[in-house]
């Protein structure tokens, strides 16, 4: 935005920022007219030209009697195809990728890690994933830790499991195995999504293999199921 940019632009593109950031969530009702008029110290035409511009972008719907209310967006594409990876899916959907690191850590494996990894130590990897700041999946990515020593410090570092792991000589890996389950929003789980207490979200728990078919990653991630459509995408060669 230029120094020459009018007001009413100016308030549009600060209340964008919020929306974005997720001050103001899918559902929410905005400020009133004359409180947003108070905040940026302009008379309400100028407020209902920026809240026009959110409405015209899509951003916001006016429901008479009751007020403006942030829009809910179209849910993200997610294919599920033998080679998942986050950044393109998201890239793809027009959004810009990001990733919050939540924990890295190594300890005993679960029954259930044991099975899925073969070994009874593993590295973990958890985080959420957002597109455009908005947070598309909880994701916990666990690894045979006697396999990849060094795994640890590459995740913190790249913050990228493809890239972590291409450093372990590992260049290539494939999805062998999806399971997906319906569940509800709960506790911290509902908090780090940012969606309601009992929201339906989409829990996915994958393997993922090397060329050789050794398993190099279990995974299992929670989507929010109103803002995540996953798909199947066909095999690739």
């Amino acid at each position: 935005m230029t120094k020459s940019s009018p007001v009413w632009r100016m308030i549009a593109d600060t209340m964008r920022s919020e929306i974005s950031a997720g001050l103001y969530p899918e559902g929410a009702k905005l400020p009133t007219e004359a409180q947003l008029s108070a905040r940026f110290g302009v008379n309400r035409h100028t407020v209902r030209h920026a809240l026009a511009h959110l409405a015209g972008a899509g951003l916001t719907v006016s429901r008479r009697g009751a007020g403006v209310f942030v829009a809910a967006a179209p849910p993200t594409d997610y294919p599920l195809g033998r080679r998942v990876r986050f950044q393109q899916n998201v890239t793809a959907s027009g959004r810009t990728p990001s990733r919050e690191v939540i924990r890295i850590e190594t300890r005993p494996a679960t029954a259930a890690e044991a099975r899925a990894v073969g070994t009874d130590r593993v590295h973990v990897f958890e985080g959420i994933s957002l597109g455009d700041t908005l947070p598309l999946n909880l994701f916990r990515s666990v690894f045979p830790a006697d396999r990849f020593p060094a795994l640890p410090e590459a995740l913190g570092r790249l913050k990228s499991v493809t890239a972590a792991l291409a450093e372990m000589e590992v260049t290539d890996y494939t999805r062998a195995s999806t399971r997906i389950t319906a569940k509800a929003a709960r506790g911290p789980r509902a908090g780090l999504l940012k969606v309601a207490e009992g929201a339906p979200i989409l829990r996915t728990e994958a393997i993922n293999v090397d060329a050789s078919g050794r398993v190099v990653e279990f995974g299992i991630s929670w989507f929010p199921g109103d803002r995540v459509a996953l798909t199947v995408a066909p095999d690739e060669n």
